[in-house]
């Protein structure tokens, strides 16, 4: 075997050992919500010989209005990343295309909001929240999931748009083409892959936030997230139920992850190679 071929084995075995223990917990989580609560917290837990039950999850739906959660976590998500687009997309054409000596300096100020704690701005957006009713209410979720995820966006889709030849939008104005001609017709359509990705990231990011849904909802708004906490109690943990819980969470974003891989993989590598 030489040189090369010892470096692919070698590769590849890296890469399945890395990608085996990001998912081992996953299907630890999912093998526990099969389980009793006395067999999933036991001392000596089985990973494959015990009874198998869905026990856990008839009881979590008996509990909780899942499908109510659900589809708070679908609109929020979706809701945040829309409109995230519709405010990230002509920021970062004027910054890739309409550049000035301050747009990095911008762009880093943008990216350093990401940096702060959200504890240290938790008060005053709950105070804000509180004053104008968006307390424990869909929109106000899908403002802060918006406002929290922004920077990424602008970052990215400014990414994919500097790989696109300045020429192209020349000729365009030299057509007489106006802004909204050199956006719509000419830069979505050849950005899409990049705009894709970064609408599913968002998504992603939104589905999973947990801190400000926790903080910023009650029970009218409450998204998965929120679901899941909710198997937490001063009784101690059920570990069983909120197993069961985290998968009804977290499989409906992996399906979409695995569907979407492609685009997600297109996206991202968006002007990566010339």
């Amino acid at each position: 075997m030489n040189s090369t071929n010892k470096s692919k084995v070698i590769y590849t075995i890296l890469a399945w050992t890395i990608s085996g223990m990001i998912f081992f917990p996953i299907l630890w989580t999912m093998i526990t919500s099969f389980k009793t609560e006395s067999e999933a917290i036991s001392a000596t837990p089985s990973l494959f010989m015990f009874e198998w039950t869905l026990e856990n999850y008839k009881d979590v739906l008996a509990r909780s209005p899942y499908f109510e959660h659900f589809m708070n976590s679908v609109i929020i998500s979706l809701g945040a990343s829309l409109l995230g687009l519709l405010i990230a997309i002509p920021a970062a054409w004027s910054m890739a295309f309409v550049q000035t000596k301050r747009t990095k300096n911008l762009l880093m100020w943008m990216l350093s909001t990401k940096m702060l704690p959200p504890v240290g701005v938790l008060i005053p957006i709950y105070l804000l929240f509180r004053d104008f009713g968006l307390l424990d209410t869909r929109l106000g979720l899908v403002i802060v999931m918006t406002l929290i995820n922004l920077p990424i966006m602008v970052w990215m889709l400014y990414t994919y748009f500097r790989e696109i030849p300045h020429e192209i939008l020349e000729a365009t104005r030299m057509d007489g083409a106006g802004i909204k001609e050199e956006i719509f017709h000419v830069l979505l359509p050849i950005a899409l892959p990049g705009i894709a990705s970064t609408l599913l990231l968002n998504v992603i990011l939104a589905w999973n936030e947990a801190f400000w849904t926790l903080i910023l909802t009650a029970a009218n708004a409450a998204p998965l997230t929120a679901f899941i906490a909710s198997y937490s109690s001063p009784e101690g943990l059920f570990y069983a139920k909120l197993s069961a819980a985290s998968v009804m969470a977290v499989v409906p974003i992996l399906i979409l992850g695995w569907f979407s891989q492609k685009q997600l993989v297109r996206g991202l590598s968006f002007g990566a190679v010339k």
